[in-house]
């Protein structure tokens, strides 16, 4: 179930309250007439099922509340009431499936824009795949994936994509670009300090890497797992039930192909390195192509229940 608060202006009171009580699945509705103080206006409360939570905001936002008042949107983790597990059976759909719209756009502005901690956590990812590629340790890479945070512009650009936002979209695109281009450099630095207190071999990459070879080696292959990546993540962040682990799918060839990128660079293994570059380059590409495709499916199929919902509402 969804929470929603909401401060809405004395005249659009009762247009507000009539939306609530013809959208299926939701209850607990109250009002406050002139509780409200910054701005003025009646506060409304209400729970919605996850499921009809995108159609009732819909409606909301044609009457342009969030200009003149707000609606904050809260998920609930417990709600005892009989009331609504009723508004949660008549609600169309599985809450896990249900997309919303506004929180998704919220959400990837969030992790898309280009900040201090963003390029700190690439920088510190790569480095530490820069690590993994010298010793051939899938640990180590696997950590890197983990703390890599490329996923959000990467979402931030499918989503952008799909609501045909052109702002977001350069935005999320700046930030991942930016945030790869300082990681390499910092990257290449680092392998080369590292090279200069012996830690770092110069022949750490030509020697067999079982483990890590496939990093600067695309090929088919690396574009399938970048495809099934894209659609694994769009999907985590889309559902109710995400999962903390998809970040890593998502970055299974982009932080450790940054870090082979850099760390041959370092060493003036050209091959290796635009090697790497193909494989960076690859992976984003098909991560990006089926997170979009994944969105637009699912954009698709609210469009069809919405309609489902304004042509029979009694039944859905």
């Amino acid at each position: 179930m969804l929470h929603l608060r909401m401060i809405i202006p004395a005249d659009r009171t009762d247009a507000v309250v009539r939306i609530v009580e013809g959208t299926v699945g939701t209850t607990h509705l109250a009002v406050l007439p002139g509780a409200a103080r910054i701005p003025p206006g009646d506060i409304v409360l209400c729970d919605v099922a996850r499921e009809a939570g995108d159609e009732l905001l819909y409606e909301l936002r044609k009457l342009d509340i969030e200009k003149d008042g707000s609606i904050a949107v809260e998920d609930i983790d417990l709600s005892l009431s009989d009331r609504a597990d009723r508004a949660e059976d008549e609600a169309p759909g599985e809450a896990a499936d249900a997309v919303l719209w506004e929180q998704l756009s919220e959400a990837t502005h969030e992790e898309s824009t280009l900040t201090l901690t963003y390029g700190a956590f690439m920088i510190v990812a790569t480095m530490i795949a820069a690590c993994g590629v010298v010793l051939d340790n899938a640990i180590l890479i696997v950590g890197a994936m983990a703390v890599g945070p490329e996923f959000g512009p990467l979402a931030g650009v499918c989503t952008a994509v799909v609501q045909r936002a052109r702002r977001p979209a350069a935005r999320s695109l700046f930030a991942l670009l930016v945030g790869f281009a300082a990681a390499i450099v910092a990257t290449t630095v680092f392998s080369l300090f590292m090279d200069a207190i012996g830690l770092f071999q110069p022949g750490a990459l030509d020697r067999p890497r079982p483990n890590t070879s496939f990093i600067w080696q695309p090929d088919l292959f690396s574009f399938v797992v970048a495809l099934l990546a894209g659609v694994a993540g769009v999907l985590s962040l889309t559902s109710a039930k995400s999962g903390a682990l998809v970040g890593v799918a998502i970055s299974v060839t982009t932080i450790p192909a940054a870090a082979n990128a850099a760390v041959a660079l370092s060493y003036g293994e050209l091959a290796q390195m635009w090697g790497s570059m193909e494989q960076l380059l690859l992976n984003l590409f098909g991560i990006v192509l089926a997170g979009v495709l994944t969105l637009v499916c699912q954009k698709l199929l609210w469009r069809t229940q919405r309609g489902r919902w304004r042509r029979h509402p009694a039944k859905a």
